[in-house]
């Protein structure tokens, strides 16, 4: 690489010592609009601190990938853009999967290592925690308890967590669609194994006929899948309260925005559950915000961390519900990054959707990785640095940055050392943890778990309910029911109950629940 020039850049790109083949991509980040710091350019091993690598803040709802081999420095990364994200009042979304985010609550500790980063990347670094929200999926560790009601989840998301085929969950979508029209809430999993186990019964296979394509043999496929869900301790995850996704658009009192911080570490050995759970959160945004195009910033930015168990395995109409769902989210002000090893780890369809880049190191030490290295590089916009051999040689907290600038073109290829974060490195206390979410104004609304009335119930008081038309019989021979007795089916559905859902105005009772891309059902506000 060249020599250092000895006379300011005319452009005022970058002091006299920055190489002249450096200034190109400095001049790239010199935003005039408010931005997050990421961190310096680095040009020949060396750290520029006056040539700043920054990502502008109207450009994070046009979403991102930060991603690198393991202990590369990715969940400092995380940490470092959402505090950011929070001091200028953007809410953001974390998933905490290996327990290691909640120190952003926390004022960070200093020391050699922080002062060397901070004097390295031209960082005025202080100490500082961040209004956090602790959240844990069915109230399984320590958060307050995010639920999904069954219906609301709907079938093409519930299919993936039970691992159903495709023809299986169409099957799913069918008995969706049966309890939807029926009036049959599906609140937790014993609503729709009831719903399932009555179609599968004497009384209910008649009402199969009346459901397209689905057979008797597949329902009870998926029913015994639903009783061995259930079996794993999967039931507290659905219920209600369930929780209102609007709840992550908060700000803190200060103005800052909130961190909504999933934990966990309770769950990650169900990564298929909490993955797609993921996807059910950023699906109901989609469905309740509104329009609003180009905005001076993200209404939220939404870390969706591990993202390869969300594409592993998954149909293809579950990759198009993601990726219309990632296309048209944009517009509704919300930003997400996929964080994950390598962008192979991501659709192309996806991965072309993601405009700003945060590449840690990557490893070579197999034909596979060699592969994956390659294919990485080739994502990239050409640049003056030798991608491979950097890629390969990034230090912890360093990373390959391409963003979109405040035209919304993409900026050149920065090798960058990235800045410390200001919060606490790590985890806090449990009991802390604990102490948080009693403390939250949520812990109210969602603490205690509700089961009202829903199908089950409604089914199981059906199944009991004596025909008013039934002659009593002796008692020695009450066991055998009269000819003329209706049938389960002709009581549950004809009955005064029914009746009167269906002429229930305002309610999704009675008629048929309108749908999204993953079957998620819209709920009222």
């Amino acid at each position: 690489m060249s020599d250092s020039a000895t006379t300011p850049a005319p452009d005022g790109s970058g002091p006299a010592q920055l190489p002249e083949p450096a200034r190109p991509i400095a001049a790239g980040y010199a935003f005039t609009g408010p931005a997050l710091d990421l961190g310096a350019l680095l040009w020949d091993g060396v750290c520029h601190p006056d040539a700043q690598v920054r990502v502008p803040l109207p450009m994070l709802n046009r979403h991102g990938l930060v991603a690198g081999a393991t202990g590369t420095g990715k969940t400092k990364t995380l940490q470092l853009i959402a505090e950011q994200l929070s001091a200028q009042g953007v809410p953001v979304f974390l998933a905490d999967v290996k327990g290691d985010l909640s120190g952003i609550a926390r004022p960070g500790q200093g020391g050699d290592r922080v002062s060397t980063r901070a004097a390295e990347t031209g960082q005025s670094w202080a100490a500082e925690g961040f209004p956090v929200e602790f959240l844990a999926l069915g109230g399984i560790g320590h958060g307050i308890p995010v639920r999904a009601t069954v219906t609301s989840f709907g079938p093409v998301l519930l299919s993936k967590v039970l691992g159903l085929n495709r023809t299986q969950e169409q099957s799913l979508g069918l008995i969706f669609h049966y309890a939807d029209t029926k009036g049959l809430e599906l609140i937790d999993l014993k609503d729709l194994r009831a719903v399932v186990a009555f179609l599968t019964s004497d009384e209910g296979k008649p009402e199969l006929k009346g459901i397209g394509g689905l057979s008797t043999a597949t329902a009870g496929v998926i029913l015994r899948s639903l009783t061995a869900f259930e079996a794993q301790g999967m039931a507290d995850f659905f219920g209600e309260p369930e929780f209102d996704t609007a709840d992550l658009l908060r700000l803190a009192p200060d103005g800052r925005g909130l961190v909504s911080v999933l934990e966990l570490p309770a769950v990650q050995d169900k990564p298929q559950l909490f993955s797609t759970f993921l996807m059910w959160l950023l699906a109901d945004l989609f469905h309740d915000l509104p329009e609003v195009g180009d905005v001076d910033k993200p209404k939220l930015v939404f870390f969706f961390d591990e993202a390869h168990l969300l594409f592993h395995d998954a149909s293809d109409a579950f990759l198009d519900a993601i990726t219309q769902t990632v296309r048209l989210i944009r517009s509704k002000g919300v930003g997400v990054f996929f964080v994950t090893q390598t962008p192979k780890d991501v659709p192309s369809d996806v991965l072309g959707q993601l405009g700003n880049r945060v590449q840690h190191a990557l490893r070579a030490f197999t034909p596979d990785d060699q592969k994956a290295l390659k294919a990485t590089v080739k994502t990239f916009p050409d640049s003056p640095y030798d991608l491979e051999e950097l890629l390969t040689g990034l230090g912890t907290g360093e990373a390959v940055i391409t963003v979109l600038s405040e035209n919304g073109a993409p900026t050149p290829v920065a090798a960058t050392r990235l800045r410390a974060p200001e919060s606490l490195l790590g985890p806090v206390d449990p009991a802390e943890l604990d102490r948080a979410v009693r403390e939250s104004p949520l812990y109210g609304r969602y603490a205690q778990a509700v089961d009202r009335e829903s199908a089950y119930e409604k089914l199981t008081a059906a199944q009991a309910q004596p025909s008013a038309e039934a002659p009593k019989a002796p008692r020695a021979k009450r066991e055998k029911a009269p000819a003329e007795d209706p049938s389960l089916v002709e009581q549950v559905v004809g009955s005064g109950m029914f009746k009167s859902l269906a002429r229930s105005v305002g309610t999704q009772l009675g008629r048929e629940i309108t749908r999204s891309l993953f079957g998620t059902a819209r709920r009222g506000r």
